[in-house]
């Protein structure tokens, strides 16, 4: 019973919601209908009459005025409009009528009821969106003071963004910093240093931490922000090693003590590992590339559960560097796995080395003669199924937009993340021969298997819809965003394009053609109240209703319709002969009555 009158109320809630839908028709048709009863008392027929006088009697100045301000004011909405699309990649018209003004008129969202019951369906879908959007630390990020820095110098630009910039303090808090810092004065100055926003006063702090003892973090500090080359960066990086290595060596000794000396132990050991990984990327920077890898190998044995500084990354830019093929692809086969999170290295690294073994021989003539070999299938297949997971990446690789320099945040299958890679991976895919004459030929065919990206995906989840509003916080405002898939105009930025040019071109026939543009809009208005004409034409000073007019009375009104447009036809043909009339007898012919 229960269950049945549960669903007896449903249906009436859902027969009420759609009555409400439709009750706006109903109300149409009721007004309608009490214009048809009140049309005498309301004297609309002479309200119509008074109308078409007014409008015959105005001049085409009024006219040129009317289009051209309607012009200027469809204009001016399209400049808005066209703004607010570049900027946030919608239409504001389009947002206010579905956040504003679609509540405000009853409208329900469709889909509601059918996500409801197939939640939990799509809750694995969901979180994985959820995880591609989250920003993510780019762990070839560059180094503050010795290359930032140094860009902002020369062009005056400002290469990493607030946002960017607050995210890497939060980082730093995260990775460097412990409940129990207060009870050590170094430390404590330290906690306050990564909280501070002014570039200047981080650099004050660390130094006066320097001048207690030997902390690990401020050298940390001075080396991101306050070097200017990488050698004294990595000078200072050393001495971070040295003060670093002691403080985990005594906290390993004492984090089975409690829960504050765990903590002081997990802190000692994100300092140690973030230390030694800066060191093995200034050795890549300097030309030591062997010594590098040999570093970055060590720390991955060292530390295995790391993850999160992704350091088989920079492992692999670096063998690149070697043409140190076969360590690449064992690295692959480590990393390449289903249970770990993708990135736009991990795909397109090995769709690189499989590119590698055809594409010095890859000709798209003799392909499409011949057909692809097994080879050269895989290849192709490792090339779609990187761009499926970054569609962004092969512009930067085919050098069809420019690099900027990477930010210190990437957003994983987003522009910030092709960005970061394609500065680092180009070199790499130049020296391997026909590697780049293979992306071009068939990068593109893969948008063909996903015709519809943010729906459903071919080998990945399908494409999330919130890269473009991060890449824009992570990437600065002089770099244009590329933005997957892309977005066809707005309805209303076509409606006041089209509204815009077609008053732009009434207001200019009408200044150029006055009489012309008059005898149009003197003969259209006569045509819309029926009973007006056809009363004028029998002499009367009434207005008739439809009902009363017979046969002769309708013949009549045609016929003096027809010779209006008569008229207009030959005024047309008088501005074509080469001797044209006097103005006042162009006036008598162009007048209708």
């Amino acid at each position: 019973m229960a269950e049945a009158g549960t669903g007896f109320l449903e249906q009436l809630k859902s027969c009420i919601v759609w009555s409400w839908t439709y009750l706006w028709t109903v109300w149409f048709f009721i007004v309608l209908f009490l214009v048809y009863i009140l049309r005498v008392p309301l004297k609309i027929n002479d309200n119509l009459s008074t109308v078409s006088m007014f409008l015959n009697t105005l001049t085409p100045k009024f006219y040129v005025a009317l289009t051209g301000t309607s012009s200027l004011i469809s204009g001016l909405i399209l400049i808005f409009e066209w703004w607010y699309f570049r900027k946030y990649g919608t239409s504001f018209i389009e947002q206010v009528s579905v956040s504003h003004l679609r509540p405000l008129l009853g409208g329900v969202d469709n889909n509601s009821s059918n996500n409801s019951n197939s939640s939990n369906g799509d809750s694995d879908s969901n979180r994985q969106s959820v995880s591609e959007c989250k920003v993510w630390r780019n762990p070839l990020n560059l180094f503050r003071g010795a290359e930032y820095n140094r860009y902002t110098w020369v062009t005056g630009r400002e290469p990493l963004t607030y946002y960017d910039m607050n995210l890497s303090a939060q980082d730093h808090q995260t990775f460097f910093t412990c409940d129990s810092d207060h009870l050590r004065p170094a430390d404590a100055i330290m906690q306050k240093a990564w909280r501070e926003r002014n570039p200047q006063a981080r650099i004050s702090a660390a130094h006066e931490a320097l001048e207690i003892n030997e902390c690990a973090t401020a050298y940390i500090l001075l080396a991101e922000e306050e070097a200017t080359t990488i050698a004294e960066a990595e000078k200072l990086f050393k001495q971070a090693l040295k003060a670093g290595d002691g403080c985990y060596r005594r906290s390993q000794q004492l984090q089975h003590h409690g829960s504050q000396y765990e903590a002081q132990h997990r802190r000692d050991t994100n300092v140690l590992v973030y230390i030694k990984r800066r060191l093995a990327m200034c050795a890549r920077r300097l030309g030591r590339t062997r010594e590098a890898v040999k570093m970055m190998r060590d720390l991955m044995k060292e530390f295995p559960l790391l993850s999160m500084f992704n350091i088989h990354e920079n492992l692999l830019e670096a063998l690149l560097e070697l043409q140190a093929y076969a360590d690449v692809q064992a690295v692959l086969a480590k990393y390449d796995d289903i249970s770990l999170p993708k990135s736009a290295t991990i795909c397109y690294t090995a769709a690189l080395l499989k590119a590698r073994a055809v594409s010095d021989k890859f000709s798209p003539e003799a392909a499409s003669r011949r057909g692809l070999s097994t080879a050269e299938m895989n290849a192709v297949e490792a090339i779609h199924r990187a761009v499926e997971f970054n569609p962004h990446v092969p512009k930067y690789l085919l050098e069809m937009k420019s690099l900027i320099l990477p930010p210190e945040h990437i957003l994983k299958r987003g522009d910030s993340e092709a960005i970061a890679y394609a500065f680092f991976h180009l070199a790499h895919w130049k020296r391997v021969e026909g590697a780049l004459n293979l992306l071009h030929c068939t990068w593109e065919g893969t948008f063909r298997m996903i015709p519809y990206p943010l729906e459903k995906g071919h080998l990945f989840y399908p494409y999330p819809v919130c890269t473009e509003t991060a890449d824009r916080e992570l990437l600065p405002s002089f770099h244009e965003v590329s933005v997957y898939p892309k977005k066809e105009l707005p309805f209303f930025i076509l409606f006041t394009a089209g509204l815009c040019s077609f008053t732009a071109m009434l207001a200019l026939l009408t200044h150029q053609f006055p009489e012309l543009m008059g005898v149009f809009a003197k003969a259209n208005p006569e045509s819309v109240p029926m009973s007006v004409k056809i009363g004028s034409v029998r002499g009367k000073h009434h207005a008739r209703s439809p009902s009363q007019l017979d046969f002769c009375q309708l013949l009549v009104f045609i016929q003096e319709q027809s010779q209006v447009w008569q008229l207009v036809s030959c005024y047309v043909q008088l501005q074509s002969i080469s001797q044209p009339l006097g103005s006042s007898a162009l006036k008598h012919v162009t007048d209708p009555s």
